[in-house]
């Protein structure tokens, strides 16, 4: 079947339906700064920074691509595994990061 542009009545392919909103959650009420870095931010530890909840929780959610994901959080600069993460694995320079599978 065929609208009056011609085109099917399926939609087409758009880059943004590939994306999918995740939220992170990092427990660390004494932390003074929590950032997620990850290869949807380009590992740029200036680029997502969390917002403190009032339970002493972190927070932020970000739109990213269907796939695998690894990241890891910054907690006052220093780098710590996602307890919670799909999985854990080791990027390409054999350091241990988290893994998120987004579906």
């Amino acid at each position: 079947m065929f609208n009056e542009s011609g085109a099917s009545g399926l939609s087409s392919y758009s880059a943004k339906r590939n994306l999918h909103h995740v939220v992170f959650r990092r427990d660390a009420p004494q932390a003074k700064e929590v950032r997620v870095v990850g290869d949807f931010n380009g590992w740029n530890p200036s680029a997502t920074q969390m917002a403190r909840q009032p339970d002493g929780k972190w927070m932020v959610s970000l739109e990213v691509t269907h796939g695998y994901h690894e990241y890891l959080f910054l907690v006052d600069g220093k780098a710590v595994l996602d307890p919670n993460a799909s999985g854990k694995t080791r990027n390409a320079l054999y350091e241990r990061v988290s893994l998120l599978a987004v579906s």
